[in-house]
C-alpha cells in the first residue's frame, strides 16, 4: 500500500468511493440527497492524501489545514479492516502538527469505535442537524 497525495486520475475514484461509503455508513439519515459530486463540494480547500492498493485508490483522509481538523476519514468497506485507516492517520500525523481534531457523528458507531481504538479522546458532544456528535482530539503519535 501507498499513501500520496491526490492525483487527477484519482478523483472519479473517490468521488464513487465517498458516495457509496457514505449511504452505507449513514443508514440513519435520508442518504437519498447524496450525490457523486459530493466528493469535491465538500472537501474544497481541503489536503487530500490517498491510500493506492496497486495504483488504485482504496481510501482517503482529507484535512482543513487552518484548524488540523478531519474532515473525511473514509475506507472502501471491502478493504476495511486492513489498517488502511489508521496508515492515512499516520501520514496525516506525519505532514501535520499535532493535535488533530475530527467530529464523527455518535450514531457512526464503527467509526467512533475506531477513533477511541485509535488513540483519539472524546472532548465534548454537540448537536448537529444530523444528530449528536463527538468532538475528538489527537494529541500523541499513533503505534
Amino acid at each position: 500500500m501507498e499513501i500520496t497525495e491526490i492525483r487527477n486520475k484519482d478523483y472519479e475514484t473517490l468521488k464513487n468511493l465517498f458516495l457509496k461509503e457514505r449511504q452505507r455508513t449513514f443508514s440513519w439519515l435520508d442518504t437519498s440527497e447524496f450525490q457523486l459530486d459530493d466528493f469535491e463540494k465538500h472537501t474544497q480547500g481541503e489536503h487530500i492524501l490517498v491510500a493506492l492498493l496497486d495504483d488504485i485508490p482504496v481510501g482517503f483522509i482529507s484535512i482543513w489545514m487552518p484548524a488540523n481538523f478531519i474532515h473525511h476519514l473514509y475506507v472502501d468497506q471491502k478493504h476495511q479492516g486492513r489498517k488502511i485507516g489508521t496508515a492515512l492517520l499516520k501520514a496525516a500525523i506525519n505532514k501535520f502538527k499535532l493535535p488533530l481534531t475530527l467530529k464523527c457523528l455518535e450514531n457512526n458507531s464503527k467509526a467512533v469505535e475506531f477513533y477511541i481504538k485509535t488513540g483519539f479522546t472524546a472532548k465534548e458532544k454537540g448537536q448537529s442537524g444530523n444528530g449528536t456528535y463527538i468532538l475528538f482530539e489527537l494529541s500523541k503519535n499513533i503505534d
